[in-house]
């Protein structure tokens, strides 16, 4: 097998692994980490975004939270 062919190899392994990555994520971020030329590390950070609908949770809506008593 020649370099060129390993390289080949490796450069698709970690293309899919990314693509993956990517197609099944809503929000957030994929990282690559990269070393003396080779991708050596691929993270993923998700964000789960909460819709902040005014008509859903309004001022009058607030949650009640309720007090401790004392002693």
């Amino acid at each position: 097998m020649s370099d060129n062919t390993e390289f080949e190899i490796n450069d698709l392994k970690w293309l899919r692994i990314v693509q993956k990555q990517v197609a099944t994520i809503r929000f957030g971020v994929v990282q690559i980490t990269v070393h003396n030329g080779e991708v050596v590390q691929i993270e993923r950070t998700e964000k789960t975004r909460i819709e902040n609908s005014k008509s859903n949770f309004g001022a009058s809506q607030q949650p009640h939270l309720a007090s401790k008593p004392n002693g």
